[in-house]
Protein backbone atom coordinates (compact mmCIF):
# COMPACT_ATOMS: atom_id res chain seq x y z
CA UNK A 1 0.00 0.00 0.00
CA UNK A 2 1.33 3.46 -0.86
CA UNK A 3 1.64 5.82 2.08
CA UNK A 4 -0.98 8.61 1.70
CA UNK A 5 1.49 11.32 2.76
CA UNK A 6 4.40 10.23 0.62
CA UNK A 7 4.15 8.81 -2.91
CA UNK A 8 7.80 7.68 -2.66
CA UNK A 9 7.35 5.23 0.18
CA UNK A 10 5.65 1.96 0.98
CA UNK A 11 3.66 1.21 4.13
CA UNK A 12 3.90 -2.42 5.23
CA UNK A 13 1.71 -3.92 7.92
CA UNK A 14 3.13 -6.99 9.67
CA UNK A 15 0.11 -9.22 10.31
CA UNK A 16 2.09 -11.09 12.95
CA UNK A 17 2.30 -8.05 15.21
CA UNK A 18 -0.10 -5.50 13.71
CA UNK A 19 2.74 -2.97 13.43
CA UNK A 20 3.15 -0.79 10.34
CA UNK A 21 6.43 0.32 8.78
CA UNK A 22 7.19 2.99 6.18
CA UNK A 23 9.82 1.97 3.62
CA UNK A 24 11.29 4.58 1.20
CA UNK A 25 11.06 3.87 -2.55
CA UNK A 26 13.96 4.91 -4.79
CA UNK A 27 13.89 4.37 -8.57
CA UNK A 28 11.18 1.74 -8.18
CA UNK A 29 13.13 -0.21 -5.56
CA UNK A 30 13.20 -0.63 -1.80
CA UNK A 31 16.35 -1.33 0.16
CA UNK A 32 16.07 -4.78 1.65
CA UNK A 33 18.08 -3.59 4.67
CA UNK A 34 15.04 -1.43 5.49
CA UNK A 35 13.12 -4.69 5.98
CA UNK A 36 15.40 -5.61 8.88
CA UNK A 37 13.42 -3.30 11.18
CA UNK A 38 10.41 -5.59 10.79
CA UNK A 39 10.62 -7.95 13.77
CA UNK A 40 8.31 -10.00 15.95
CA UNK A 41 10.58 -9.56 18.97
CA UNK A 42 13.32 -7.05 19.64
CA UNK A 43 16.03 -9.71 19.51
CA UNK A 44 14.83 -11.11 16.16
CA UNK A 45 17.25 -10.89 13.24
CA UNK A 46 14.67 -9.02 11.16
CA UNK A 47 12.99 -9.66 7.83
CA UNK A 48 15.05 -10.73 4.80
CA UNK A 49 14.22 -10.88 1.13
CA UNK A 50 14.40 -14.31 -0.57
CA UNK A 51 15.17 -14.16 -4.29
CA UNK A 52 16.80 -17.27 -5.85
CA UNK A 53 18.68 -16.32 -8.99
CA UNK A 54 18.17 -12.60 -8.21
CA UNK A 55 15.10 -12.45 -10.43
CA UNK A 56 13.84 -9.27 -8.77
CA UNK A 57 16.78 -7.83 -6.85
CA UNK A 58 18.90 -4.86 -7.93
CA UNK A 59 22.48 -5.33 -6.73
CA UNK A 60 23.88 -1.98 -7.87
CA UNK A 61 23.24 1.38 -9.46
CA UNK A 62 24.70 1.61 -12.95
CA UNK A 63 25.03 4.07 -15.83
CA UNK A 64 26.47 1.59 -18.33
CA UNK A 65 23.63 -0.33 -20.00
CA UNK A 66 19.87 0.08 -20.15
CA UNK A 67 17.49 -2.75 -21.07
CA UNK A 68 13.71 -2.70 -21.42
CA UNK A 69 12.89 -6.36 -21.93
CA UNK A 70 9.20 -5.77 -22.58
CA UNK A 71 9.89 -3.37 -25.44
CA UNK A 72 13.06 -5.07 -26.74
CA UNK A 73 15.33 -2.08 -26.06
CA UNK A 74 19.10 -2.27 -25.47
CA UNK A 75 21.26 0.85 -25.09
CA UNK A 76 24.90 1.38 -24.19
CA UNK A 77 25.34 4.66 -22.30
CA UNK A 78 22.05 5.79 -23.85
CA UNK A 79 22.93 4.87 -27.46
CA UNK A 80 20.60 2.32 -29.14
CA UNK A 81 22.36 -0.93 -30.02
CA UNK A 82 20.96 -0.68 -33.56
CA UNK A 83 22.81 2.60 -34.18
CA UNK A 84 26.07 1.35 -32.69
CA UNK A 85 25.96 -1.87 -34.71
CA UNK A 86 25.38 0.07 -37.93
CA UNK A 87 27.69 3.06 -37.46
CA UNK A 88 30.25 2.32 -34.75
CA UNK A 89 33.24 -0.01 -34.43
CA UNK A 90 34.02 -2.36 -31.58
CA UNK A 91 36.92 -0.27 -30.28
CA UNK A 92 34.81 2.89 -30.41
CA UNK A 93 32.01 1.10 -28.56
CA UNK A 94 34.56 -0.13 -26.01
CA UNK A 95 35.67 3.49 -25.50
CA UNK A 96 32.04 4.49 -25.00
CA UNK A 97 31.44 1.79 -22.38
CA UNK A 98 34.64 2.55 -20.48
CA UNK A 99 34.69 6.35 -20.74
CA UNK A 100 30.97 7.11 -20.91
CA UNK A 101 31.12 9.23 -24.08
CA UNK A 102 31.84 8.69 -27.78
CA UNK A 103 35.38 9.83 -28.70
CA UNK A 104 36.47 12.44 -31.23
CA UNK A 105 38.94 11.55 -34.03
CA UNK A 106 42.05 12.20 -31.97
CA UNK A 107 40.88 10.35 -28.88
CA UNK A 108 39.71 7.35 -30.89
CA UNK A 109 43.06 7.18 -32.70
CA UNK A 110 44.94 7.39 -29.40
CA UNK A 111 42.65 4.77 -27.84
CA UNK A 112 43.21 2.35 -30.72
CA UNK A 113 46.97 2.88 -30.55
CA UNK A 114 46.96 2.28 -26.79
CA UNK A 115 45.02 -0.95 -27.22
CA UNK A 116 47.35 -2.13 -30.00
CA UNK A 117 50.40 -1.50 -27.84
CA UNK A 118 49.16 -4.18 -25.44
CA UNK A 119 48.35 -7.03 -27.84
CA UNK A 120 51.60 -8.89 -27.13
CA UNK A 121 51.88 -11.26 -24.16
CA UNK A 122 54.91 -12.26 -22.13
CA UNK A 123 56.72 -15.30 -23.52
CA UNK A 124 56.38 -17.01 -20.12
CA UNK A 125 52.62 -16.93 -20.60
CA UNK A 126 53.05 -19.10 -23.69
CA UNK A 127 54.98 -21.58 -21.54
CA UNK A 128 52.15 -21.49 -19.01
CA UNK A 129 49.63 -22.20 -21.75
CA UNK A 130 51.73 -25.09 -23.03
CA UNK A 131 51.12 -26.82 -19.70
CA UNK A 132 47.47 -27.46 -20.58
CA UNK A 133 46.53 -30.78 -22.16
CA UNK A 134 46.72 -30.83 -25.92
CA UNK A 135 42.94 -31.29 -26.15
CA UNK A 136 42.05 -28.77 -23.46
CA UNK A 137 38.87 -26.77 -24.02
CA UNK A 138 39.82 -23.27 -25.25
CA UNK A 139 37.50 -21.64 -22.71
CA UNK A 140 39.06 -23.54 -19.83
CA UNK A 141 42.48 -22.42 -21.04
CA UNK A 142 41.26 -18.82 -21.30
CA UNK A 143 39.93 -18.88 -17.71
CA UNK A 144 43.34 -20.00 -16.45
CA UNK A 145 45.47 -17.65 -18.54
CA UNK A 146 43.38 -14.53 -17.83
CA UNK A 147 43.74 -15.24 -14.12
CA UNK A 148 47.47 -15.86 -14.57
CA UNK A 149 47.93 -12.33 -15.95
CA UNK A 150 47.63 -11.00 -12.40
CA UNK A 151 51.02 -12.57 -11.63
CA UNK A 152 52.61 -10.76 -14.56
CA UNK A 153 51.26 -7.36 -13.52
CA UNK A 154 51.39 -7.16 -9.70
CA UNK A 155 50.70 -3.42 -9.86
CA UNK A 156 47.15 -4.26 -10.94
CA UNK A 157 46.24 -4.85 -7.31
CA UNK A 158 46.29 -1.05 -6.82
CA UNK A 159 42.69 -0.83 -7.95
CA UNK A 160 42.08 2.59 -6.39
CA UNK A 161 44.88 4.14 -8.46
CA UNK A 162 43.10 5.67 -11.46
CA UNK A 163 46.10 5.50 -13.78
CA UNK A 164 46.72 1.86 -12.85
CA UNK A 165 43.09 1.02 -13.63
CA UNK A 166 43.36 2.70 -17.04
CA UNK A 167 46.48 0.66 -17.80
CA UNK A 168 44.88 -2.66 -16.83
CA UNK A 169 41.79 -1.82 -18.94
CA UNK A 170 43.95 -1.24 -22.02
CA UNK A 171 45.96 -4.38 -21.32
CA UNK A 172 42.91 -6.60 -20.99
CA UNK A 173 41.13 -5.33 -24.11
CA UNK A 174 44.40 -5.65 -26.04
CA UNK A 175 45.44 -9.06 -24.79
CA UNK A 176 42.10 -10.88 -24.69
CA UNK A 177 42.07 -11.65 -28.47
CA UNK A 178 45.69 -12.80 -28.24
CA UNK A 179 44.94 -15.19 -25.38
CA UNK A 180 41.77 -16.39 -27.12
CA UNK A 181 43.62 -17.16 -30.36
CA UNK A 182 46.45 -18.85 -28.46
CA UNK A 183 43.95 -21.07 -26.62
CA UNK A 184 42.55 -22.18 -29.98
CA UNK A 185 45.95 -22.76 -31.57
CA UNK A 186 47.08 -24.75 -28.53
CA UNK A 187 44.01 -26.99 -28.67
CA UNK A 188 44.68 -27.59 -32.38
CA UNK A 189 48.43 -28.19 -31.95
CA UNK A 190 49.28 -25.19 -34.15
CA UNK A 191 52.13 -22.74 -33.44
CA UNK A 192 51.07 -19.40 -31.98
CA UNK A 193 50.77 -16.42 -34.33
CA UNK A 194 52.10 -13.05 -33.19
CA UNK A 195 49.77 -10.03 -33.33
CA UNK A 196 49.77 -7.95 -36.50
CA UNK A 197 49.01 -4.38 -35.49
CA UNK A 198 48.76 -3.28 -39.11
CA UNK A 199 45.35 -4.94 -39.08
CA UNK A 200 42.15 -3.88 -37.33
CA UNK A 201 41.20 -5.26 -33.94
CA UNK A 202 39.07 -8.04 -35.44
CA UNK A 203 41.35 -8.47 -38.46
CA UNK A 204 44.31 -9.07 -36.14
CA UNK A 205 42.28 -11.64 -34.19
CA UNK A 206 41.37 -13.50 -37.39
CA UNK A 207 45.05 -13.46 -38.36
CA UNK A 208 46.13 -14.92 -35.01
CA UNK A 209 43.41 -17.57 -35.38
CA UNK A 210 43.76 -18.71 -38.97
CA UNK A 211 47.12 -17.61 -40.41
CA UNK A 212 49.16 -20.54 -41.69
CA UNK A 213 52.15 -20.27 -44.02
CA UNK A 214 51.29 -17.01 -45.80
CA UNK A 215 53.60 -14.05 -45.15
CA UNK A 216 50.69 -11.70 -44.54
CA UNK A 217 47.14 -12.65 -43.58
CA UNK A 218 44.43 -10.63 -45.30
CA UNK A 219 41.01 -10.98 -43.66
CA UNK A 220 37.88 -10.95 -45.77
CA UNK A 221 36.35 -7.49 -45.14
CA UNK A 222 32.79 -8.85 -44.88
CA UNK A 223 33.79 -11.41 -42.24
CA UNK A 224 35.98 -8.86 -40.48
CA UNK A 225 33.06 -6.42 -40.25
CA UNK A 226 30.62 -9.16 -39.21
CA UNK A 227 32.86 -10.20 -36.32
CA UNK A 228 33.28 -6.56 -35.29
CA UNK A 229 29.49 -6.14 -35.13
CA UNK A 230 29.09 -9.38 -33.17
CA UNK A 231 31.61 -8.11 -30.63
CA UNK A 232 29.60 -4.88 -30.33
CA UNK A 233 26.39 -6.83 -29.73
CA UNK A 234 28.06 -8.85 -26.97
CA UNK A 235 29.93 -5.94 -25.37
CA UNK A 236 27.62 -5.55 -22.37
CA UNK A 237 24.25 -6.73 -21.19
CA UNK A 238 23.58 -5.27 -17.77
CA UNK A 239 23.81 -7.51 -14.65
CA UNK A 240 23.95 -10.94 -16.30
CA UNK A 241 25.60 -13.99 -14.73
CA UNK A 242 29.18 -13.25 -15.80
CA UNK A 243 28.97 -9.52 -15.09
CA UNK A 244 27.54 -10.24 -11.65
CA UNK A 245 30.44 -12.64 -11.12
CA UNK A 246 32.94 -9.92 -12.06
CA UNK A 247 31.30 -7.47 -9.68
CA UNK A 248 30.94 -10.02 -6.88
CA UNK A 249 34.55 -11.23 -7.07
CA UNK A 250 35.73 -7.66 -7.62
CA UNK A 251 33.95 -6.61 -4.43
CA UNK A 252 36.77 -8.30 -2.49
CA UNK A 253 39.03 -5.59 -4.03
CA UNK A 254 40.99 -8.16 -6.02
CA UNK A 255 42.80 -7.18 -9.23
CA UNK A 256 40.78 -6.98 -12.49
CA UNK A 257 42.49 -10.01 -14.05
CA UNK A 258 41.18 -12.25 -11.28
CA UNK A 259 37.74 -10.64 -11.46
CA UNK A 260 37.55 -11.14 -15.24
CA UNK A 261 38.74 -14.73 -14.89
CA UNK A 262 35.62 -15.23 -12.77
CA UNK A 263 33.55 -13.67 -15.55
CA UNK A 264 35.11 -16.06 -18.08
CA UNK A 265 34.33 -18.99 -15.79
CA UNK A 266 30.68 -17.93 -15.57
CA UNK A 267 30.57 -17.50 -19.34
CA UNK A 268 31.88 -21.06 -19.74
CA UNK A 269 28.51 -22.48 -18.71
CA UNK A 270 26.01 -23.76 -21.30
CA UNK A 271 23.25 -21.52 -19.94
CA UNK A 272 25.36 -18.42 -20.65
CA UNK A 273 28.25 -18.34 -23.12
CA UNK A 274 27.57 -21.83 -24.42
CA UNK A 275 23.97 -21.17 -25.44
CA UNK A 276 24.74 -20.59 -29.14
CA UNK A 277 26.58 -23.90 -29.26
CA UNK A 278 23.41 -25.55 -27.93
CA UNK A 279 21.49 -23.97 -30.84
CA UNK A 280 23.86 -25.50 -33.37
CA UNK A 281 23.55 -28.93 -31.79
CA UNK A 282 19.75 -28.60 -31.78
CA UNK A 283 19.70 -27.69 -35.50
CA UNK A 284 22.01 -30.63 -36.25
CA UNK A 285 19.66 -32.99 -34.39
CA UNK A 286 16.68 -31.71 -36.38
CA UNK A 287 18.66 -32.47 -39.52
CA UNK A 288 16.39 -31.11 -42.26
CA UNK A 289 13.68 -28.52 -42.90
CA UNK A 290 10.92 -31.14 -43.30
CA UNK A 291 11.57 -32.38 -39.75
CA UNK A 292 10.99 -28.96 -38.18
CA UNK A 293 7.21 -29.43 -37.60
CA UNK A 294 7.89 -32.73 -35.85
CA UNK A 295 10.46 -31.05 -33.62
CA UNK A 296 8.05 -28.20 -32.81
CA UNK A 297 5.45 -30.76 -31.74
CA UNK A 298 7.96 -32.49 -29.47
CA UNK A 299 8.83 -29.17 -27.80
CA UNK A 300 5.17 -28.37 -27.20
CA UNK A 301 4.61 -31.79 -25.67
CA UNK A 302 7.52 -31.28 -23.28
CA UNK A 303 9.86 -33.77 -24.96
CA UNK A 304 12.39 -31.22 -26.20
CA UNK A 305 13.61 -27.69 -25.71
CA UNK A 306 13.70 -24.86 -28.23
CA UNK A 307 17.21 -23.43 -27.84
CA UNK A 308 17.89 -19.82 -28.79
CA UNK A 309 14.34 -18.72 -28.00
CA UNK A 310 13.29 -16.81 -24.90
CA UNK A 311 15.41 -14.77 -22.53
CA UNK A 312 15.51 -13.97 -18.82
CA UNK A 313 15.18 -10.25 -19.61
CA UNK A 314 13.59 -9.93 -23.05
CA UNK A 315 9.88 -10.62 -23.39
CA UNK A 316 10.00 -9.37 -26.95
CA UNK A 317 12.26 -9.98 -29.96
CA UNK A 318 15.85 -9.58 -28.77
CA UNK A 319 17.05 -6.44 -30.65
CA UNK A 320 20.47 -8.07 -31.14
CA UNK A 321 18.84 -11.04 -32.88
CA UNK A 322 17.39 -8.81 -35.63
CA UNK A 323 20.84 -7.39 -36.37
CA UNK A 324 22.53 -10.79 -36.30
CA UNK A 325 19.96 -12.29 -38.67
CA UNK A 326 20.87 -9.66 -41.28
CA UNK A 327 24.59 -10.30 -40.75
CA UNK A 328 24.06 -14.03 -41.19
CA UNK A 329 22.92 -13.57 -44.79
CA UNK A 330 25.89 -11.29 -45.54
CA UNK A 331 28.31 -13.87 -44.14
CA UNK A 332 26.72 -16.75 -46.02
CA UNK A 333 27.05 -14.77 -49.26
CA UNK A 334 30.81 -15.07 -48.69
CA UNK A 335 31.13 -18.50 -47.12
CA UNK A 336 28.38 -20.30 -49.02
CA UNK A 337 25.02 -21.57 -47.85
CA UNK A 338 24.51 -23.80 -44.86
CA UNK A 339 21.64 -26.25 -44.49
CA UNK A 340 21.39 -25.31 -40.82
CA UNK A 341 20.41 -21.75 -41.78
CA UNK A 342 17.41 -23.05 -43.73
CA UNK A 343 16.38 -25.12 -40.70
CA UNK A 344 16.77 -22.09 -38.42
CA UNK A 345 14.68 -19.86 -40.69
CA UNK A 346 11.88 -22.43 -40.88
CA UNK A 347 12.04 -22.98 -37.12
CA UNK A 348 11.76 -19.24 -36.51
CA UNK A 349 8.90 -18.86 -39.01
CA UNK A 350 6.78 -21.59 -37.45
CA UNK A 351 7.53 -20.59 -33.86
CA UNK A 352 6.63 -16.93 -34.44
CA UNK A 353 3.27 -17.97 -35.91
CA UNK A 354 2.45 -20.49 -33.18
CA UNK A 355 0.41 -19.17 -30.27
CA UNK A 356 2.15 -21.65 -27.95
CA UNK A 357 5.43 -19.73 -28.27
CA UNK A 358 3.97 -16.26 -28.85
CA UNK A 359 1.78 -16.44 -25.74
CA UNK A 360 4.83 -17.42 -23.71
CA UNK A 361 6.80 -14.53 -25.27
CA UNK A 362 9.43 -16.90 -26.64
CA UNK A 363 11.20 -14.94 -29.35
CA UNK A 364 14.64 -15.52 -30.92
CA UNK A 365 17.53 -14.23 -28.81
CA UNK A 366 21.12 -13.30 -29.69
CA UNK A 367 22.27 -16.92 -29.56
CA UNK A 368 19.89 -18.18 -32.25
CA UNK A 369 21.90 -16.90 -35.23
CA UNK A 370 25.31 -16.03 -33.76
CA UNK A 371 26.45 -19.65 -33.66
CA UNK A 372 25.58 -20.11 -37.34
CA UNK A 373 27.74 -17.11 -38.22
CA UNK A 374 30.69 -18.30 -36.13
CA UNK A 375 30.46 -21.77 -37.62
CA UNK A 376 30.33 -20.38 -41.17
CA UNK A 377 33.44 -18.31 -40.46
CA UNK A 378 35.36 -21.42 -39.47
CA UNK A 379 35.24 -21.22 -35.69
CA UNK A 380 34.79 -24.61 -33.96
CA UNK A 381 31.97 -24.93 -31.42
CA UNK A 382 34.41 -24.91 -28.50
CA UNK A 383 35.45 -21.38 -29.47
CA UNK A 384 31.97 -19.86 -29.20
CA UNK A 385 32.18 -18.87 -25.51
CA UNK A 386 35.73 -17.61 -26.08
CA UNK A 387 34.46 -15.25 -28.79
CA UNK A 388 31.76 -14.11 -26.38
CA UNK A 389 34.46 -13.32 -23.78
CA UNK A 390 36.39 -11.08 -26.21
CA UNK A 391 33.29 -9.03 -26.95
CA UNK A 392 32.18 -8.86 -23.31
CA UNK A 393 35.56 -7.69 -21.96
CA UNK A 394 34.88 -3.90 -22.29
CA UNK A 395 31.51 -4.34 -20.58
CA UNK A 396 33.04 -6.31 -17.72
CA UNK A 397 35.71 -3.63 -17.30
CA UNK A 398 33.17 -0.80 -17.40
CA UNK A 399 31.09 -2.54 -14.76
CA UNK A 400 34.16 -3.37 -12.65
CA UNK A 401 35.38 0.25 -12.79
CA UNK A 402 31.93 1.50 -11.84
CA UNK A 403 31.85 -0.92 -8.92
CA UNK A 404 35.29 0.20 -7.66
CA UNK A 405 34.13 3.83 -7.70
CA UNK A 406 30.77 3.15 -6.01
CA UNK A 407 31.02 4.19 -2.36
CA UNK A 408 27.85 2.24 -1.49
CA UNK A 409 29.27 -1.11 -2.56
CA UNK A 410 30.60 -3.55 0.01
CA UNK A 411 32.03 -7.04 -0.28
CA UNK A 412 29.38 -9.33 -1.72
CA UNK A 413 27.84 -11.46 1.03
CA UNK A 414 24.32 -12.81 0.36
CA UNK A 415 22.24 -14.17 3.24
CA UNK A 416 20.59 -17.58 3.35
CA UNK A 417 17.69 -19.45 4.89
CA UNK A 418 19.21 -22.27 6.95
CA UNK A 419 17.16 -25.48 6.79
CA UNK A 420 19.70 -27.83 8.34
CA UNK A 421 19.86 -29.62 11.65
CA UNK A 422 19.80 -27.94 15.05
CA UNK A 423 22.81 -28.40 17.30
CA UNK A 424 23.88 -32.05 17.59
CA UNK A 425 26.48 -33.70 19.84
CA UNK A 426 29.38 -35.56 18.31
CA UNK A 427 29.16 -39.37 18.61
CA UNK A 428 32.30 -41.50 18.44
CA UNK A 429 32.40 -43.62 15.29
CA UNK A 430 32.27 -46.95 17.20
CA UNK A 431 29.08 -45.81 18.94
CA UNK A 432 27.16 -44.65 15.86
CA UNK A 433 24.18 -46.56 14.50
CA UNK A 434 24.45 -48.02 10.97
CA UNK A 435 23.48 -45.55 8.26
CA UNK A 436 20.64 -46.18 5.84
CA UNK A 437 22.08 -45.07 2.47
CA UNK A 438 18.57 -44.54 1.06
CA UNK A 439 17.52 -42.23 3.88
CA UNK A 440 17.20 -38.61 2.74
CA UNK A 441 17.81 -35.61 4.92
CA UNK A 442 14.53 -33.81 5.43
CA UNK A 443 14.53 -29.99 5.48
CA UNK A 444 14.14 -28.51 8.92
CA UNK A 445 12.70 -25.21 10.06
CA UNK A 446 13.90 -21.87 8.75
CA UNK A 447 16.76 -20.48 10.83
CA UNK A 448 18.78 -17.40 9.96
Amino acid sequence: MVHPNNDHSLTITDNRTGKSYTIPIECGTVRTMDLRQIKVKEDDFGLLGYDPGFLNTASCKSQVTYIDGEKGILRYRGYPIEQLAEKSSFLETAYLLIKGQLPDHDRLAAWGKNIQSHTMVHTNLAKFMDGFRYDGHPMGILVGTVGALSTFYPGAKNIFDKESRKLQVRRLIGKMPTLAAMSFRHSMGFPYVLPDNDLSYTGNFLSMMFKMTELKYTPNPVLEKALDVLFILHADHEQNCSTSAVRSVGSSQVDPYSALAAGCAALYGPLHGGANEAVIRMLERIGSVDRVPEFIRSVKSGEGRLMGFGHRVYKNYDPRARIIKKIAFEVFDVTGTNDLLDIALELERIALEDDYFVSRKLYPNVDFYSGLIYQAMGFPLDMFPVLFAIGRTPGWLAQWTEHVNDSEQKISRPRQMYLGEEQRDYVLIDERLPLNPDEELMPGMCRL
